[in-house]
Parts: C-alpha cells; sequence; structure tokens
C-alpha cells in the first residue's frame, strides 16, 4: 500500500490536530528525559531545566519551530514503513530502530543546522555541550518517538 500523503500531512491535517501532535511531543520529550538514569544523565536534565525555564511554552514552541523539517527528515523512514502491508508492519518505533544510526543522523542534522544559526546564546550553549552525547539520547527515544506519532498515522 503506497501512501500518497507526507508524515506532515498526516501529522498535522485537520483543526487542532498539529497542537495535539506537538503537546504529546513535548509529553515525549519530558517523559525520556525523566527516564534518564545515572550519573550521565545529570547533565541532561539539568540542562532540559534549564531549557524549560527560558521561558513558559519554550519546548512546545522549540517543538512547533522544528516539526516540519523534522517530518521531512523522517519521511523516507516512514515510506518505508508505510509501503509495508499493515497486516505485517512492525510498530513504527520498531522501524524506527532498524535504522537508528540513520534516523539519529536525519534527525540532528536539523538541531544541528538550528544550533548554529541561534541567536539564543544559553540554548545555543547548552547544545553545544551535550551534543556529543546526543546521538545516543535519539536513538535511545526512537521507540518512544514511534509510539507517539503513530497513533496519528492511523
Amino acid at each position: 500500500m503506497t501512501t500518497t500523503t507526507t508524515l506532515l500531512e498526516r501529522l498535522t491535517a485537520g483543526p487542532g490536530r498539529r497542537d495535539r501532535v506537538l503537546d504529546d511531543c513535548v509529553r515525549m520529550i519530558d517523559e525520556e528525559v525523566a527516564s534518564k538514569g545515572g550519573l550521565m544523565a545529570l547533565p541532561l536534565k539539568a540542562a532540559y531545566k534549564v531549557v524549560k525555564g527560558v521561558r513558559p511554552g519554550f519546548v512546545r514552541a522549540a517543538m512547533d519551530f522544528l516539526l516540519d523539517d523534522f517530518c521531512r527528515a523522517l519521511e523516507p523512514f516512514y515510506r518505508t514503513w508505510s509501503d509495508t502491508a499493515a497486516e505485517t508492519r512492525a510498530p513504527l518505533g520498531d522501524a524506527l530502530r532498524k535504522e537508528q544510526e540513520r534516523v539519529a543522523d536525519a534527525l540532528l542534522s536539523i538541531t544541528d543546522a538550528r544550533a548554529a544559526r541561534s541567536t539564543h546564546t544559553t540554548v545555543k550553549a547548552l547544545y553545544e555541550k551535550l551534543r556529543g552525547a546526543a546521538k545516543g539520547h535519539v536513538v535511545a527515544a526512537l521507540p518512544r518517538l514511534g509510539r507517539t506519532i503513530e497513533p496519528y498515522l492511523r
């Protein structure tokens, strides 16, 4: 079954749908950061607390700003997943994990470019400080990402 609509169209079609997707994505990020444990998680948790404190709604606004580009980066992986027969299709998170290196690189290329152009010095400095561990965090979050957006794709 070939999908004719893009991932972005599927996630944002209809009144209020983009807002619901954004709310779910922010909840996903909150849960992913909260799920991290150990000493290696402390810098991430501290940085996320700072970012959330920049201003109310900052994480949601950033997600809104990035959503279209993230969807375009995920499009080839979504297309491969959606072109698989529904009765044999694995969950989206599993499909993303199969291509985890490429998926993480695609998503991080978006944030790297945005961070390079950012004028928000605090957020930019935090991003640069945490960038070395970012790929591992993105890979770890792929199943949760799949579970978050897959209901919008049915």
